[in-house]
């Protein structure tokens, strides 16, 4: 049975064995100290131990090799690695080809011979890897563009669905439109009190049921790149004003206290005006909403430097703080149980964060669960527009 071969741990110079994965002696992690002793050898640390820089340092198990192709013998190589020890342990540091040669064991020609054909096989091995890394690399990015392409292919399915049957329903949501319209202003005959009710109803439906439509097509030209802006010279004051009205009717229905705030002093922006009031709109649409009875909406302007601060804050139920990336998301709603408490689409903030994105400018919210919410966004003042 051949001896175990005996090597030295680069740690303590104690003899250890191939298979053990630390040293006996002082406990190192093998791997670790094989690291360290290679990241040494690479900044060149071992100059001042004499130890001259040679091939031999990027070869591995130098002494296994020449025992496979039979060049020494298994007690040949034992009687060298004893040797190293022993220079070792008097603070003479050599590399093991030179100890072979000193002990004259093996020729000059054939250490360079073996060196040579280790050397060529690990740039063989490493060639190969890179090879065959670079044909993954390719192989996961035609994954990924395929990927990528079908996504795309999908989301413009998507959008023209969504677009087509936005204004599929637009028809015949016109002639329920017009039939209420008669029967309301009595066109179509008086009406009893509870006949005037029901059409009252219907009425708030099919105005609902109209913006909804009209939030499905506004972003399916979005998600299409067709979202354009009409842009002009827009009164931060008169913006807000454009959507008070609404704000303040829609909270005394449900009991919420409204407020507009106007900047310290007025001025002008540019941007699309029907675009950018909707926003403000589904803001404070969407904050009296999720408001309890008793609580407060706010709508602001601020000025800074060169920008215009608009925010819509409220006193409402707030958004959970690991939840924020979702309400932006498309079709999501944060309640999507079959009994959530508020209704929608789930397309609001999606095209509100699309509209401002537009005008150049990013949303940010801030929240506290049970404490209420803040949504804002800057845009620039342009104090060189009179009106």
């Amino acid at each position: 049975m051949a001896a175990e071969t005996i090597l030295i741990c680069p740690n303590c110079s104690q003899h250890i064995s191939a298979q053990d994965r630390e040293c006996p002696e002082c406990g190192i992690d093998l791997a670790m100290a094989a690291n360290l002793a290679a990241f040494a050898i690479a900044e060149n640390k071992f100059r001042s131990e004499h130890i001259p820089l040679s091939p031999e340092i990027l070869v591995p198990r130098l002494g296994e090799r020449l025992l496979e192709k039979g060049a020494i013998s298994q007690e040949t190589l034992q009687r060298a690695l004893d040797y190293h020890h022993q220079l070792a342990q008097k603070g003479s540091q050599k590399l093991f080809g030179q100890v072979l040669l000193e002990l004259g064991l093996v020729s000059r020609e054939l250490l360079d011979q073996v060196v040579t054909e280790q050397i060529l096989q690990l740039q063989q091995a490493l060639r190969e890897s890179n090879q065959a890394l670079e044909k993954r690399v390719r192989e996961r990015t035609n994954d990924l563009q395929n990927a990528l392409d079908k996504l795309s292919e999908l989301n413009d399915l998507k959008s023209n669905f969504i677009s087509n049957i936005s204004h599929e329903l637009r028809t015949p949501l016109t002639h329920i439109k017009g039939y209420l319209v008669l029967f309301s202003d009595g066109t179509l005959g008086p009406l009893n009190d509870d006949q005037q009710l029901a059409v009252r109803t219907l009425v708030r439906a099919e105005m609902r049921l109209e913006q909804l439509i009209e939030d499905l097509i506004q972003f399916s030209l979005a998600a299409r790149g067709s979202l354009s802006l009409h842009l002009k010279p827009i009164s931060v004051v008169d913006l807000l004003k454009s959507a008070q009205n609404k704000g303040q009717k829609l909270a005394a229905a449900r009991h919420v206290a409204y407020e507009v705030v106007p900047p310290s002093r007025n001025g002008f922006i540019r941007a699309d005006l029907e675009k950018l009031s909707w926003v403000l709109l589904q803001l404070q649409d969407n904050a009296i909403k999720f408001t309890h009875q008793g609580g407060a909406v706010v709508l602001s302007a601020r000025r800074g430097a060169g920008l215009v601060t608009l925010s819509v804050k409220d006193t409402g139920i707030g958004i959970p703080a690991n939840r924020l990336s979702e309400i932006f998301e498309p079709f999501h709603q944060l309640d999507s149980s079959d009994s959530r408490n508020f209704g929608g689409t789930g397309l609001g903030l999606a095209l509100v964060k699309k509209i401002i994105e537009a005008h150049g400018s990013v949303i940010h919210v801030q929240s506290e669960q049970g404490k209420g919410s803040e949504f804002s966004f800057d845009l620039p003042i342009d104090d060189s527009i009179n009106g």
